[in-house]
């Protein structure tokens, strides 16, 4: 997993409020299982 997707991921989610897996797999260019496993990484991070 690379750090700096997941904060592109992020600050994309930000922006926008909203997206599908699908479209940030495509936006991010990998599967949409791995934008799973990186959102998974984002909402179990330390407060």
């Amino acid at each position: 997993m690379s750090d700096s997707r997941l904060f592109k991921i992020l600050y994309y989610l930000l922006d926008r409020q909203r997206a599908t897996a699908p479209e940030l797999a495509a936006e991010f260019e990998v599967s949409p299982r791995t934008i799973y496993r990186d959102v998974e990484a984002l909402s179990s991070a330390e407060k």
